[in-house]
């Protein structure tokens, strides 16, 4: 895989062309009316891109168009390349998955758990299980974030300065300390809230290999795939092809945030492994391919097959799904019929969904709107890159599915 460009004819892996081209006449409209400042979508089937296209500005302040090669801030999808890192330590027989996380972050040793009260004075009791490590894997460690705003626990998250961002002077060691001091939402393994829990998997990580996480990626994951493009941090060279960050009004229009979107530019204390990597569509599409093909891709196995195959199966208790589990909603994806295993949501059930898709699909999406998925039974791999957040502000997801599957006619 060189330059990023279509491989393959559609009609030769079961894609009706013309059927494909309504994923960009639906997402130009997003574009012509401000919804959207630019975009890219990428769809592969065995292993082959049919389908690439790009719409609008990835600075439209500046008129610079998106490009093949536009580098995206990707959030929360950093989240299954940290839980790929994770997992390849688990391989090597470093940790168990029901290891107390104190074992390696000895500041989680007793967790409370909030009862009531304000957040400046809660009640709270000792947790009844230790935060474990695929507690943190599945979101069921009873963590949060402070973005969410529906919980008093959220809040003393925000009174720390943990929102869209860390506090001064915090390292990764630094911010599990503090998150450490704070009460757990609920028991961990008895519900599911989204939250900083991959970021402590990420500090899991570096105790355990003995490097910085951005080592540890660089070393184990980015140069084997070779993901050139994806870092911490943008280098001065490449900032003319990061696209800007944008925000959504209360109309639902785009609006530039260089607040928020030069936090990029410069290599921060904070190593997230929940959300700090920049990528580009080439490198992660080279990550979709390596789980698609089982944990390897061009001679380089990452993981075993078995391993990416009991990643992706629903490791939520009872075999529940997040409609039934989770602490509200944190998207805009449906949350019926959807599992969650070892880094990705897992479709369990499309028809409970009410979004076409595939069982045993896999995957998960950023903050900033990105999404991207594999569907193992179709050989399939779909990806979204934008710049908007938050990812609630519109049906990309739901929409993006609907319109890549109705374009599969084999």
């Amino acid at each position: 895989m060189g330059q990023l460009q279509t491989e393959v004819d559609p009609a030769e892996v079961g894609f009706d062309a013309e059927r494909l081209q309504r994923i960009d006449r639906h997402f130009e409209h997003y574009v012509a009316d401000g919804r959207l400042p630019g975009w890219l979508v990428l769809v592969a089937r065995h292993g082959k891109i049919a389908h690439l296209s790009t719409c609008g500005m990835r600075d439209a302040q500046a008129g610079l168009p998106v490009e093949t090669d536009t580098l995206f801030r990707i959030y929360s999808m950093t989240k299954p390349i940290t839980s790929v890192a994770a997992m390849m330590l688990y391989e090597r027989g470093l940790f168990e998955l029901t290891d107390p996380v104190s074992r390696f972050i000895p500041e989680f040793t007793e967790q409370r758990v909030y009862i009531n009260g304000a957040p400046q004075q809660p009640r709270t009791r000792p947790a009844t299980e230790p935060l474990r490590i695929w507690h943190l894997l599945t979101h069921t460690a009873g963590l949060t974030y402070g973005f969410h705003r529906t919980h008093p626990v959220d809040q003393m998250y925000r009174d720390q300065d943990f929102e869209w961002g860390h506090p001064a002077g915090l390292d990764l060691s630094g911010a599990c300390a503090a998150w450490a001091e704070l009460p757990l939402l609920f028991d961990p393994g008895t519900a599911w809230n989204y939250s900083v829990a991959t970021d402590v998997l990420g500090r899991v990580i570096e105790v355990a290999s003995g490097l910085d996480l951005d080592e540890f990626f660089r070393t184990n994951i980015l140069e084997p795939l070779d993901m050139r493009d994806t870092a911490f941090s943008v280098e001065e060279r490449d900032r003319d092809r990061l696209a800007a960050l944008y925000t959504a009004d209360r109309a639902g229009r785009a609006v530039r945030n260089d607040k928020f979107g030069r936090a990029a530019h410069h290599p921060p204390r904070v190593l997230s492994g929940g959300g700090g990597l920049v990528s580009s569509a080439r490198d992660y599409h080279r990550f979709t391919q390596m789980l698609l093909r089982g944990g390897q891709l061009d001679g380089e196995r990452l993981l075993s097959n078995r391993t990416v195959d009991y990643m992706t199966r629903n490791h939520l208790p009872g075999g529940t799904d997040l409609e039934t589990l989770a602490m509200g909603s944190f998207s805009e994806a449906a949350n019926a019929g959807k599992g969650f295993g070892l880094g990705f949501s897992v479709d369990e059930d499309p028809a409970a969904a009410k979004v076409l898709s595939s069982k045993g699909e896999f995957g998960w999406g950023g903050a900033a709107s990105t999404a991207f998925w594999v569907a193992p039974r179709e050989e399939l791999t779909v990806l979204f890159l934008t710049q908007l957040l938050p990812s609630s502000t519109h049906p990309i997801r739901s929409q993006l599915h609907q319109l890549v599957y109705q374009a599969l006619v084999d």
